[in-house]
């Protein structure tokens, strides 16, 4: 709950009140490796703070994984559309690494926003903060070359890229598996 607290109150001001409210309306879990939190055709129940672990955002297209987000640390994850429609999941969440996560029920998200004066904030911040970086990933699909993407990727998240397999580095930066390999010897460190 720490690092959620933390993380909030990096970004906006807190009463004690509040905490105490957000310690009601999370719940702490852990989960192992390789563990499905979301199937598609499932309705997300669940917005999520991934407190440790590294979690994986995919849909199954044509029998091909397609790893559409790899989550980091100290971030908020769902199935947006799912979550706030109440409609069936595209996508699937699953565990890459063990995993302490912080999760609020829809009916505890809509608490928090009708108790306090932050939580919309939270919410408002995070939604553009996905969205900018969604932007940035088709930009980046866009103008940089499968290397200058991996480069990229390597600078951002150095935890990812030594926690994440390559097949699913890859399948995030648009690749296969082979051309990352071929990238990843072409680097001098």
């Amino acid at each position: 709950m720490k690092n959620l607290i933390n993380y909030i109150e990096s970004r906006f001001p807190i009463t004690n009140d509040d905490i105490s409210l957000l310690e009601k309306c999370f719940i702490t879990v852990n989960v192992p490796a390789q563990t499905k939190l979301l199937e598609a055709g499932k309705i997300e129940r669940y917005v999520y703070f991934l407190s440790t672990g590294i979690v994986k955002g995919y849909q199954n297209i044509d029998g091909k994984l397609v790893i559409q987000h790899l989550v980091p640390e100290q971030d908020f994850f769902t199935s947006l559309d799912s979550f706030m429609s109440e409609t069936p999941a595209l996508d699937y969440y699953e565990t890459i690494t063990d995993c302490k996560l912080l999760k609020i029920s829809k009916p505890d998200f809509e608490l928090l926003q009708e108790m306090t004066s932050f939580w919309s904030d939270v919410v408002k911040s995070v939604t553009n903060e996905h969205l900018s970086c969604k932007l940035e990933r088709v930009k980046d699909f866009q103008i940089l070359t499968a290397k200058e993407r991996y480069l990229k990727f390597l600078n951002q998240h150095p935890k990812l890229a030594l926690n994440v397999s390559v097949d699913n580095i890859a399948s995030f930066l648009g690749m296969k598996p082979q051309s990352l390999s071929r990238i990843r010897k072409q680097i001098t460190f």
